[in-house]
């Protein structure tokens, strides 16, 4: 999720505590800590341990039940499919008044000269991994708002607009933004969606969350996962640009893409468009009005 730059927002002080009862779970020692800057939903530190470096997230135990076990559950299906670089998860659970995250901290590198190329195979090489129907076995988030992920559906169409879209125009409706002429709309992108098998894809892919670690290599962090339509991975990539034309070639000529890939990409971009449209405002009405309109 792109964050809210008008919103950044983390804590100077923490319960230490509350990192050190987390930490005695690993047998690890607290040397020291600091804040990393992030966005406006959680707390993301640093720990400096006798063992090395972690990187601890945290938020109010109530907020977001379940978050981080299904951040958990998604950072290992990626790791799973051997491609990029994953931080690896060290613990998650909760106290009384805590949730939290415990990551593998990657030390920071230097984009490697092959480094597009990597990305674009590396994408192309996960996606790859598939799966029976489209979804994922449990819910997760997309940024702060829930992604739903059930119903065992076998048409990408049928998914991306009941499991993606509906959710997000249901609450923007709660929250004011409402459209014309949707079923024409959804009848009308029910044939622009290419029929191919699920993949698992990041879910969130902007360019705020991959790093380079110190080989020179892309890592991937904060996914929201799930198994769908591949191009959704593509059009968040372009959404807020970052990404080097390289990437999207390499990703081509390894897994080559279905005719007009390009010309769908707003197509996919309208439920990123509305989730921001939902957690962040008005800023984004006209974009989602927009796509809406060429498609209706």
């Amino acid at each position: 999720m792109r964050k809210n730059l008008c919103g950044l927002c983390v804590k100077k002080n923490i319960n230490t505590f509350f990192i050190h009862t987390i930490l005695q779970q690993e047998n690890l020692k607290l040397l020291n800590y600091r804040p990393l800057y992030g966005g406006d939903i959680n707390d993301v530190f640093l720990l400096e341990t006798d063992k090395g470096n972690l990187v601890l997230k945290t938020n109010e135990a109530n907020r977001f039940p379940n978050m981080y076990k299904a951040e958990a559950n998604g950072l290992q299906l990626l790791k799973n499919t051997k491609t990029f670089t994953i931080p690896e998860v060290i613990l998650f659970g909760e106290t009384e008044k805590h949730s939290y995250l415990l990551l593998e901290y990657i030390n920071p590198g230097t984009k490697n000269p092959n480094f597009n190329q990597t990305f674009g195979h590396q994408l192309a090489a996960m996606h790859q991994t598939t799966a029976s129907h489209f979804g994922l076995d449990h819910d997760n988030f997309i940024g702060s708002l829930p992604q739903i992920n059930d119903g065992r559906i076998t048409h990408p169409a049928e998914f991306y607009v009941e499991k993606r879209l509906k959710p997000q125009l249901h609450l923007a409706a709660q929250n004011r933004f409402t459209f014309k002429n949707m079923d024409t709309f959804f009848k009308n992108i029910s044939n622009e969606i290419p029929i191919e098998p699920p993949a698992l894809i990041h879910g969130d892919l902007w360019n705020g969350n991959y790093l380079v670690d110190t080989s020179g290599n892309p890592c991937l962090i904060d996914p929201a996962v799930c198994f769908t339509s591949r191009e959704m991975d593509l059009a968040m990539m372009q959404l807020f640009g970052g990404f080097s034309d390289e990437v999207f070639h390499a990703y081509n000529d390894a897994l080559p893409l279905e005719k007009n890939w390009k010309n769908r990409s707003d197509l996919w971009q309208l439920y990123y468009l509305l989730v921001h449209l939902n957690l962040f405002g008005s800023g984004y009405y006209n974009q989602v009005n927009t796509i809406i309109k060429k498609y209706s």
